[in-house]
């Protein structure tokens, strides 16, 4: 059985691990020396393991390198949205071509234009929000942020994410498509992503991605339609062929409104 390896300053914080291996595997962290109460996490994958490969070849793992990052998001050190640009900033390049599915607020699109932004021009980010409002403050928070130049490598276009292939020129090489899922912060809570729009989506990022690509998502649900929003995400990633997908999830246990990480790597 494989198993997850953290950095050794964090081992004596875990008294009781559980693992279970069948297709996956399933940490359970379910009680801690410290009397403090910590919580509970869940990590499924889809592959032997995410962090270590059986050989201990730390480039041949996705998320090799992060354990950190991962810890301090279980332990509430870290936010969802900030591991997620951690893990993004482990598999992009300058130069890459990528997507934000969901711009809300627009610091998503922000992070990834700094992650791909190369002199040469080559790196471009293609946006895309349904709301106005999430446009513009998308564009805002852009000219607040990065020079002019870098701004023109920002498409933003005002449809569905489940739209995004009408959009980008054919034969795109896509490394990373990113969704937040839910309302926009600070905006109407009655406009939300949908399982069906949401599902499209997906199947268009399946067919763009580049291999070593990542599809990224942040799924919140904590509102009506949430929960089955998530429950989309997982059927989706959990029908994917192994030999060609590493799948994992990131949901807190004893939080159950706390936004759920997926992660889905194409090998």
């Amino acid at each position: 059985m494989s198993a997850l390896r953290f950095s050794s300053r964090f081992n004596p914080m875990l008294s009781n691990i559980i693992l279970v291996q069948t297709k996956s595997l399933l940490f359970s962290f379910s009680s801690f020396s410290s009397s403090v109460r910590k919580p509970c996490q869940t990590l499924c994958c889809s592959s032997n393991s995410l962090l270590h490969t059986n050989g201990g070849t730390s480039n041949s793992s996705p998320l090799s390198g992060l354990e950190d990052e991962l810890v301090g998001y279980i332990f509430g050190k870290k936010k969802a949205t900030e591991v997620a640009h951690l893990v993004w900033r482990h598999v992009l390049h300058k130069g890459d071509i990528v997507i934000d599915a969901t711009c809300g607020n627009g610091y998503d699109t922000v992070a990834m234009l700094k992650m791909v932004a190369d002199e040469s021009g080559h790196g471009h980010v293609y946006g895309m929000d349904i709301q106005t409002e999430a446009l513009e403050n998308t564009s805002s928070l852009l000219d607040e942020t990065v020079t002019q130049k870098e701004k023109e490598l920002v498409k933003l276009f005002p449809i569905c994410h489940s739209r995004m292939d009408e959009v980008l020129p054919e034969n795109t090489a896509v490394r990373l498509v990113a969704f937040n899922l839910g309302y926009l912060p600070g905006g109407d809570k009655g406009i939300i992503t949908t399982s069906k729009t949401t599902l499209l989506a997906l199947e268009a990022s399946k067919k763009m991605l580049i291999l070593g690509g990542l599809i990224s998502l942040v799924v919140y649900v904590g509102h009506p339609g949430g929960r089955e929003e998530l429950e989309t995400v997982e059927a989706f990633a959990s029908g994917l062929c192994v030999d060609g997908w590493i799948c994992c999830k990131f949901q807190m246990l004893n939080r159950p409104l706390a936004p759920v990480l997926v992660f889905i790597f194409k090998r």
